[in-house]
This record gives C-alpha cells, structure tokens and sequence, in this order.
C-alpha cells in the first residue's frame, strides 16, 4: 500500500505561470478564465488594511506636537521683551496673596517712628515718616507738631488680609507703663513689590495679661537635692566665667557647654528643686541668682551715687537635664525652666 505524502506542497502546479501581484493587469494570463475556486484565508491573519489608518493617526499626532513645540518656543521670547520691568526678587507670583511678612515688618518700622515724636525736633520725625507716606500727604501725618511722645518695644502683632493688595496690621508697643496696639492700614503694590501706609493709624487698649492658674507642687525629692547642691553651684561658677576646663568636668560625654565669659558673676544657688520619682536621670530646676557687673567711668573725680552705675544682681531659672553615672552627676542639657510651680 502506498501512503500518502504528508509533505505540503504550493498550490500552484510546477510550470504555470508566475501570479501577477495584480490581478487585473491585461497581462495576466488567467485574466480571462472564471474565477477559480480559492482556498479561505487563514484566521487571524491580518490583511493590513487598518494599517494606513494607524499611520495617518501617527502623522497627525507628530505634527500636532511639532506646532506646539514651535509655537511655544516662538511666544517665549516675546512675553519676555512685553513683560514689564520689575526689581530682582520682586516678580509677583500668581496666587501668591498678600506678603504678610513684609508688609507686618514695614508697618512695625513705620510705627517706630510715627509713635516717637518731640515737639522740640519736628523736622528729624518729618524726615523719617517720608519713606512710608505717599506722596502729597501731611508731612507730621496728623500730629499738630505739639508735645513728646516715647515708645520701645515695637513688635508685629497680628494682620488682617483684605485682599492682595490691602491689609491692616496690627502692632504692639510700649510707652511708659502702658501696653497698647497701633493699627496700621498699608497698600501693596504688586508690580513694584513696595509698600505705603495707606491711612491714618489708630491707637488701641492691648489685652491685659492672663490670670496664672496655681499649679500644684510636685513631690520634691530632698535628698538628691541635697546631694546635686554643691555640684551645681560648682558649675554654675564655671559657667558664668565660660572657664573651659572647669565645665568638662560638670558636662556629660558628648555635652559642650558654652557660658556667659565673664558678662555675669555667680552670687549664689538660690533654690533647687529635683522632683521625684528618682532615677539615672533628672530634670532639676534651678533659681540663680547672677551678678551684674558695675558701670566703670574713666573719670577720676568721684562721682555722686548713681545706682545706674552700681552693680546688681538678677535671678534667673533653668531646667537642667543631670545625669548619674557611678557616684557623680553631670550636667546634659541646659535651658530656661518651665513655668513657676506656685503660679
């Protein structure tokens, strides 16, 4: 029996013609015969007709991008030759708000100078409003040129936004015995990034100061007060003379502890307070009492007594981190205490 061949062969027969690769060319040789019977196309194979869609969609892509780019890289240099002149450093920023930083340092600068006059130096107050006031306005803004005002301790206080433009700042301030507010109205000019009082100011009451609740005293353990009180005013005289070799032997490994060279003097250790429960390390604080170094005057004759020339003393309170190691105590951290235990 003869088995069949399972090798596959073309379908064209040996010795026909070559197929033309376009079948309605006047050539072809089977042009003029009836269609023959063809073999179904495989499935899944891709006749490429959506291809030339893919392309196109590509090409249109491309382009698209290419107009962009150009467009972009032609209105660039364009907006900068159109753009307005404005200082380095002061170019608005979209969204950015009222600067409120610098407008509450310009009225706090301002207010120094306005809260301070003397009726005996009109034109030296004149000459320093000049650089906050527009143009045009009263020269003393307000004040009849009559009388002496003093104020210290100017600080910003608080703002009000109205836009981004406009904003009223609120400062705090000093005269005498009396805490008081200064209201300052001021305009911001966006393009230029400078500012201007925008109006009259207005002086108000300050809140006055907060009622101390009493805090209860924690539990106080004496004896390692006891036991830290000589170390302690060791250190503290070190410390006042910033006498380097003296606080390595009070500070804990890793510790570096400055002090004040000689601006103040130790007197003495006048509280200590170690709070329980004990441990390795304690937070303990300390009321100094510190020396203030008298005045010295390079004039010979003497003078009457003048207690601004005298030397004094000033309390002080710290909270020191104190860790043990073995028998002894070394000073880890130092910095103002907290609020007073009695209130």
């Amino acid at each position: 029996m003869a088995r069949r061949s399972t090798v596959q062969r073309d379908p064209r027969i040996a010795g026909d013609p070559e197929l033309s690769a376009y079948p309605d060319f006047p050539d072809d040789p089977d042009l003029d015969r009836p269609p023959a019977r063809r073999r179904s196309a495989p499935r899944n194979r891709w006749s490429g007709g959506g291809g030339r869609w893919l392309v196109w969609t590509g090409r249109a892509v491309l382009w698209a991008l290419i107009i962009v780019i150009v467009v972009n890289g032609v209105r660039a240099p364009f907006e900068r030759i159109t753009r307005p002149n404005t200082p380095t450093g002061t170019v608005p920023v979209a969204g950015e708000g009222f600067p409120s930083v610098r407008g509450s340092a310009f009225a706090a600068q301002f207010a120094e100078v306005y809260l301070n006059f003397d009726g005996a130096r009109l034109q030296e107050r004149e000459s320093r409003l000049a650089p906050y006031l527009p143009e045009g306005v009263e020269a003393q803004f307000g004040w009849d040129g009559l009388g002496r005002m003093s104020a210290g301790a100017v600080q910003p206080y608080g703002i009000e936004v109205v836009d981004d433009e406009n904003a009223v700042v609120t400062v705090a301030y000093q005269s005498e015995n009396r805490r008081q507010l200064l209201s300052v109205p001021i305009y911001h000019d966006r393009s230029a990034g400078r500012f201007v009082v925008a109006g009259r100011p207005g002086i108000l009451p300050a809140p006055k100061a907060a009622d101390l609740p009493p805090k209860p005293a924690p539990e106080r353990d004496r004896a390692a007060e006891q036991e830290l009180r000589a170390s302690l005013e060791g250190f503290f005289k070190a410390y006042a003379a910033s006498d380097t070799a003296s606080l390595r032997l009070y500070a804990d490994a890793g510790t570096t502890l400055e002090g004040f060279a000689g601006a103040f003097t130790f007197l003495q250790l006048k509280d200590l307070s170690v709070p329980l429960p004990a441990g390795a390390t304690r937070q303990v604080t300390a009321t100094v009492s510190w020396g203030v170094p008298a005045k010295t005057t390079t004039s010979a004759e003497p003078e009457p007594a003048d207690p601004g020339q005298m030397g004094g003393k000033l309390e002080q309170a710290y909270l020191l981190t104190m860790v043990k190691q073995g028998d002894k105590w070394f000073v880890k951290d130092i910095r103002g205490a907290y609020r007073s235990v009695a209130g």
